[in-house]
């Protein structure tokens, strides 16, 4: 088997350490991921509200029509 050198390893050096710390360009993603979530929470919770809306409307049309006596001819 071929043995690993010092340059073929995936593990940053301890000089290596530091720059990686300071990297800041997967941060955008990880915000644009939140943002994305939060987004989501409140959409499902304004589609949950808005559906129970129009199910009671809905309940409230068929009740009026149900009320209703005679047909129009």
């Amino acid at each position: 088997m071929a043995q690993i050198t010092k340059k073929q390893s995936k593990k940053p050096s301890k000089k290596q350490m530091p720059s990686l710390l300071k990297d800041q360009r997967g941060l955008t993603t990880v915000e644009y991921i939140i943002i994305l979530c939060l987004i989501a929470v409140v959409g499902f919770a304004v589609w949950k509200k808005f559906g129970e809306t129009v199910k009671e409307r809905v309940g409230e049309a068929d009740g009026t029509l149900g009320t209703m006596s005679g047909t129009a001819e």
